[in-house]
């Protein structure tokens, strides 16, 4: 099979990231270079990835990033698209992907001692031990004020009769499901465990998943909440707001997810739509420079985004379960994982696709016979760690 020119990209170092003192970050798991071709050969890289001939994307302090369209998969542009680095809570989404379908919002639960443990002040939603709350408000608690007991409590109700750990189990399901091969969830909050990762590219899909269901859409959105009163516990109705900042500051604002912990440093996800266009941005390790928070520092990567053609791309977005369908044998595989691996991109709402450019035979096969390997691997891996408790 011949192969079939990448799209024409520029490739350059990322902006440089302040040096602050922090504790050391985990050594991350060996590169895949299975992995780090999913979505296009040229997102294999650490450095800055983005079409030729369009702007130079702002520089942000952050170590990793990605800009997607939601709605073509098409990925923009980024900066060290696959390399590992810690989520912080921005990990929610990943619960929000692999649980929010299971459960009724309209019933209600009693909270748990074990749903109220988490890290003394880490972020909190204020569930009650013994008190009774709608599932839907559970999920603003953990959109709008990234409470760590709402996590707890969501995966413990998703997780079947294994609990939180069974919650962890199907967050981490999701990610190869998704295609997230990069991803590994030990706690459902984000708060920092041994073996926790995940890589802006596997952001960008987690998040696409989830912008795809209008029950999330519909809570990320929420600018503010009430949670019920306790009266049993002698626990007071209060009001919650979103600390997406992106909502209330950036015109078109779809949502996202804020995180942050002493290792994670501070990470994001936002989108928002203009001109009938949604995208959306991801980034890991970021610090706040000339007072710019994440959500800044991800509104200047839309704000260029959007600036691109509509066929800009450097690669693309996969679809759920692309991997996943691939056959076995190497030889079988090989095109389909050419196909996972090239920039053409597949529109989510099954409109006509543009076609998909292939790698090289050869490369191709190497590509499937490491993933075949990856996918194995992964589901014999143990269950989830316990937590290292952080911020």
């Amino acid at each position: 099979m011949a192969a079939v020119a990448s799209p024409a990209v520029r490739t350059g170092p990322c902006a440089p990231v302040p040096s602050i003192s922090r504790p050391p970050r985990p050594a991350p798991p060996r590169a895949d270079p299975a992995q780090r071709v999913v979505g296009g050969p040229a997102l294999a890289t650490a450095g800055l990835v983005v079409p030729a001939d369009v702007p130079t994307p702002p520089p942000v302090p952050a170590t990793s990033w990605l800009v997607a369209d939601l709605d073509t998969g098409a990925v923009l542009g980024g900066c060290g698209p696959h390399e590992y680095a810690t989520p912080a809570s921005v990990q929610k989404l990943l619960l929000a992907a692999a649980v929010l379908p299971k459960l009724d919002p309209t019933r209600v639960v009693t909270v748990t001692a074990e749903d109220v443990d988490i890290e003394p002040g880490s972020s909190a939603v204020g569930l009650a031990e013994g008190g009774r709350y709608p599932i839907a408000t559970i999920w603003l608690g953990l959109l709008l004020q990234s409470g760590n007991d709402a996590a707890n409590t969501l995966a413990r109700l998703g997780g079947g009769p294994d609990g939180q750990a069974g919650g962890v189990r199907a967050m981490n399901e999701e990610a190869r499901r998704l295609g997230a091969l990069q991803t590994h969830a030990v706690t459902p909050s984000g708060l920092d465990g041994p073996g926790q990762f995940t890589s802006a590219y596997d952001l960008a899909l987690i998040a696409r998943a989830c912008f795809a269901n209008p029950m999330f859409r519909r809570y990320d959105a929420t600018l503010t909440a009430m949670v019920p009163a306790q009266p049993a516990q002698r626990k007071k109705g209060y009001q919650i707001q979103n600390d997406n900042q992106l909502l209330y500051r950036y015109p078109g604002a779809l949502g996202g997810k804020t995180g942050f912990t002493d290792l994670a440093r501070h990470t994001y996800v936002g989108a928002a739509e203009r001109g009938g266009r949604r995208l959306v941005v991801t980034l890991l390790g970021a610090e706040i420079v000339d007072e710019r928070r994440g959500w800044q520092q991800g509104a200047a990567l839309l704000d260029w985004g959007f600036r691109l053609p509509r066929d800009a791309s450097v690669g693309r977005l996969v679809r759920p379960g692309e991997l996943d369908a691939a056959p076995a044998s190497a030889a079988g595989t090989a095109p389909a994982l050419a196909a996972a691996a090239g920039p053409g991109l597949r529109d989510a709402r099954h409109r006509s696709a543009r076609p998909a450019p292939l790698l090289a035979a050869g490369l191709a096969a190497a590509v499937a016979v490491a993933v075949a390997a990856l996918l194995v691997r992964r589901r014999r891996a143990a269950g989830p760690s316990r937590p290292r408790r952080t911020r």
